[in-house]
């Protein structure tokens, strides 16, 4: 069985004191609620993971971003043994250049986070071993296997790909 296709997109700004920051967003519904997650979703028949991310951006935030100023940063794979309908392959993007401002939805509060700051325990437990690095500018391959709980990485593999990630 192919595992759901899904995305997502981490926006950079460099906040009013010169610091790095990240769009983040508080789930309201669905998988992952009351996490801190970064937006994203399904990628639907006939679009790119790309397309998805923008569309789902745009959805969740109401900010613009353009498919084609996405840079692919990871391609992450989760499973979930207790729940296999939860499995998916993600791809995850990062942009700097986007046009809007974040307003909440029905099913994203957003916020802005300083990178150096990341609410990385109050987002899914797989978030520690790579959004920071994403962030970073490395390009990354992972799977990560969750435990029986379906809350606590049980296994992980991080590999760091050729080339770096910049934001613009």
């Amino acid at each position: 069985m192919a595992l759901t296709q899904t995305c997502l997109c981490l926006l950079t700004t460099v906040g009013g004191g010169g610091e790095p920051q990240v769009l983040l967003g508080y789930k309201k519904t669905g998988l992952g609620t009351g996490k801190i997650v970064a937006l994203g979703g399904h990628v639907e028949e006939r679009e790119t993971a790309a397309q998805a991310a923008a569309r789902e951006v745009k959805e969740e935030s109401g900010i613009a971003v353009a498919a084609d100023s996405l840079r692919e940063a990871a391609h992450i794979t989760f499973l979930f043994p207790t729940r296999p309908a939860w499995d998916m392959t993600v791809a995850v993007f990062i942009a700097g250049s986007w046009s809007g401002e974040p307003a909440e939805t029905d099913e994203i509060r957003p916020q802005w986070f300083p990178v150096a700051a990341l609410p990385l325990g109050r987002m899914w437990d797989d978030g520690k071993y790579w959004v920071p690095r994403v962030l970073a500018g490395e390009r990354l391959r992972a799977t990560f296997s969750y435990a029986p709980d379906c809350e606590t990485v049980a296994e992980s593999v991080v590999t760091a790909l050729q080339g770096t990630s910049e934001a613009d």
